[in-house]
Formats: C-alpha cells, sequence, structure tokens
C-alpha cells in the first residue's frame, strides 16, 4: 500500500491531497484570488491528514508540483514537501505542473490539450499534450498572438485550459480552439501520476532538489518612497 500526499501550490490554487494506490482519500483547495500559500499550507496539510484519519508516520511519499508557476508559490511548496520527506525519511515525487493540469480533462481521439499558465502581460508558460495525456511539445515561456499554436490547430480540435487561456481567448480565433474556463492545477489531477512515479521507483534527491521556475526570478521594486 502506498499513501502519498499531494502538494499543490504554483498557482494561487493552494491544494492538498492524500492518497492510497492511486485512489484519492481527502482533498483541500484554497483559491481566495490571491497567494496565501505561506500561511495556509501547512495547516491545509494537518487538516487532510486529520480528516484521512491517518498519521504523518503513515505517508509513504510526498509529491509536489513543481513549475512552471509562481516562484514564491513553487518555493512555498517544494520546502513544505521537502521539509516533511527530511523529518519522515521518505522519497520526494516531482509532478510537472503542466502534466497535472492536461490530466484535468478527457479529450477525444486524436484531439490536443494545451494547459496555459498566465505568466504576466501576454505572456504564458505552456505545453502541448495528444489524447493520451502524452506530452508532444516541451514546455515554453511564449508570447500570445493570432498565430498561436496554429501548427495544432490545423490539425484538429485543441483544449485550452488554465489561467493563461483567457489570453488565448481574447487573440486566438479559429473553429478547432476550444477554451475552457475555471481550471487550475490541483493535487486531484496528482494523484494517478505520483503513484504511478511510486511504482516505478521514479524519486528525486531531496538534498539537491529545485523547482522548475522556467524563467528567472525578477524582483519589482517597491514604487513607495520612504
Amino acid at each position: 500500500m502506498a499513501i502519498i500526499l499531494n502538494i499543490e501550490t504554483a498557482t494561487k490554487n493552494c491544494s492538498v491531497s492524500l492518497a492510497t494506490d492511486g485512489e484519492m482519500l481527502v482533498l483541500i483547495e484554497l483559491n481566495e484570488g490571491q497567494f496565501s500559500h505561506a500561511e495556509k499550507l501547512h495547516s491545509i496539510i494537518l487538516e487532510v491528514i486529520e480528516k484521512s484519519q491517518k498519521e504523518m508516520a503513515d505517508i509513504d511519499a510526498i509529491a509536489v508540483s513543481t513549475g512552471p508557476g509562481s516562484y514564491t508559490g513553487l518555493r512555498i511548496g517544494v520546502s513544505a514537501a521537502k521539509g516533511l520527506c527530511f523529518s519522515l525519511d521518505i522519497p520526494l515525487i516531482s509532478i510537472p505542473t503542466l502534466s497535472s493540469l492536461a490530466n484535468a480533462i478527457i479529450v477525444g481521439n486524436g484531439d490536443m490539450i494545451i494547459p496555459l499558465l498566465d505568466a504576466r502581460r501576454m505572456e504564458v508558460y505552456s505545453a502541448v499534450f495528444n489524447f493520451k495525456k502524452e506530452q508532444i511539445r516541451e514546455t515554453q515561456a511564449q508570447i500570445i498572438d493570432k498565430n498561436s499554436y496554429s501548427e495544432y490547430l490545423e490539425k484538429g480540435n485543441v483544449y485550452f485550459l488554465g489561467d493563461g487561456a483567457l489570453k488565448c481567448k481574447e487573440n486566438i480565433n479559429h473553429d478547432n480552439a476550444i477554451f475552457l474556463e475555471g481550471y487550475f492545477p490541483s493535487a486531484k489531477e496528482m494523484v494517478d501520476l505520483s503513484y504511478q512515479k511510486f511504482v516505478n521507483n521514479d524519486f528525486e534527491d531531496v538534498a539537491y532538489f529545485e523547482p522548475y521556475y522556467l524563467k528567472d526570478f525578477v524582483a519589482i521594486k517597491s514604487k513607495k518612497l520612504f
């Protein structure tokens, strides 16, 4: 039996689930429209454990969403996951954020899925998956314009989802483009992905693992005068 705690903090959705052998036991999510992960994550983890009627010592592995996404959100999630792995002496599993987002929907044979995360202005983080949820294009940071993803749209239906999909909807006008609203990366969609990695002993080095930021962090100076 594999009991896995899944942590997702790459976006404004702070999400934690606990699963046994790929079957979700408890899911708690908090999406208040702002990043409150630093204040909420640890209490959510404790609540998930309590509701599952398990103990921390029962957990066999920790899975964490590894990006791309919010620099601060990713740091908080990965730091929490690594701390738990060290203290419990259990393995760490990494789940690409866009893979779990793509895992949220089921599409028809030949359709494609493009999960997108907002990266400010007209830029998004995106990857491309086929209907089997196999990634067929690497993760990229790209500027959206009317020609974006045209090579995929010409082949059939393309489903866009995630908080970056609205930018595409405003710029892409194609009969094969299908825009889905209300989807965020979630620990719910990590459950089967993390279990498969556990079964395959696909673990990270806890000491050296870092989030996948895709772009360097840029600090914005405050305009407040002192």
